[in-house]
């Protein structure tokens, strides 16, 4: 199979680092990969497709290629999600050239494997043979690996979230609503269609809705991240013994995090899908059949990667 060498490596990480680093934020890997694969012209090679998958060899090579900025520090993944570092950037200023980029990568890569070796004798010496190695190419026999870790997780947790984004406005309102009964709370009310003043649902701490606090809620299906201003005119409503909770699919900006944390006499918890779907596994055992039919799942097992 043709090797990709350490400049055309650096070319591609160096031009994905500059599409990560214009969203501060975070960007689904899915997007970031078909950005750069649209902003470089691919070899033929690189343009070729596994038989077995039919999966692009270009996005095997930079998935792989970013492991080392991973162990580097210079990149974070989470659930499909990558997000440029704080080191990153600096390294990306640094290294202006794509080869010592990439050089650079492999040998933090390298020092990353010898420090997991278990050996501490001639540490050194392994450090240095790792950091040679990697740096000579990226390239990885995708053809003969199977689906990674990384790759299922992102797919799943991306599925969910397009299930949740095609879900009716009020199917997924009673979907907050099961959650928050599977975790205990009394639904007292949940909007019809029309209207609602700004409040989706009402919840409680015990059947009657007599003891403080009341959990005022209100859910947005929307794509976009709620900013401060969105926020603002929810917490107007919000008394001091309320809890405001805002579940938002298209998350918040950091102006609205931020605003929320600040609150001194009015309380308001913010849950993007991340958190939605997280609180939905944890209490899945606990929902109803009707409620887990709105997004019912399944748990499936792999062999945890070494870290």
């Amino acid at each position: 199979m043709a090797e990709t060498s350490r400049q055309r490596t650096g070319e591609l990480l160096k031009k994905l680092f500059d599409i990560l680093i214009s969203h501060p934020e975070g960007m689904a890997a899915r997007q970031a990969l078909e950005m750069l694969a649209q902003s470089v012209t691919l070899t033929p090679h690189e343009a070729g497709r596994y038989e077995s998958s039919g999966v692009r060899r270009f996005e095997k090579i930079v998935r792989f290629a970013t492991v080392a900025c991973v162990k580097a520090g210079w990149l974070v993944k989470h659930k499909g999600v990558w997000v440029v570092t704080d080191e990153g950037i600096s390294a990306h200023e640094k290294f202006k050239e794509p080869a010592d980029f990439c050089r650079e990568a492999g040998r933090l890569y390298g020092q990353w494997r010898a420090s997991q070796s278990r050996d501490p004798v001639g540490l050194a010496s392994v450090s240095a043979k790792l950091s040679e190695q990697a740096a000579l190419s990226f390239d990885v026999d995708a053809e003969a690996a199977s689906v990674t870790f990384e790759q299922a997780e992102e797919q799943a947790w991306g599925e969910i979230e397009r299930h949740l984004h095609a879900m009716p406005p009020y199917e997924f309102q009673d979907l907050v609503a099961d959650l928050l009964r599977a975790m205990g709370y009394h639904i007292g009310w949940v909007s019809p269609p029309g209207k609602d003043g700004g409040v989706d649902i009402i919840a409680n701490t015990d059947p009657l809705g007599t003891r403080p606090p009341r959990i005022k809620v209100q859910v947005k299906r929307v794509g976009h991240r709620v900013d401060k201003d969105g926020l603002k005119s929810f917490i107007a409503i919000i008394n001091e013994d309320d809890v405001g909770l805002y579940v938002s699919l298209g998350g918040f900006t950091r102006d609205a995090e931020s605003f929320a944390r600040n609150q001194e006499r009015r309380k308001i918890t913010l849950i993007d899908s991340e958190r939605l779907i997280e609180l939905w596994i944890e209490f899945y055992r606990k929902l109803d059949d009707e409620a887990r039919a709105r997004m019912p799942l399944t748990p499936i097992y792999f062999l945890t990667p070494q870290s």
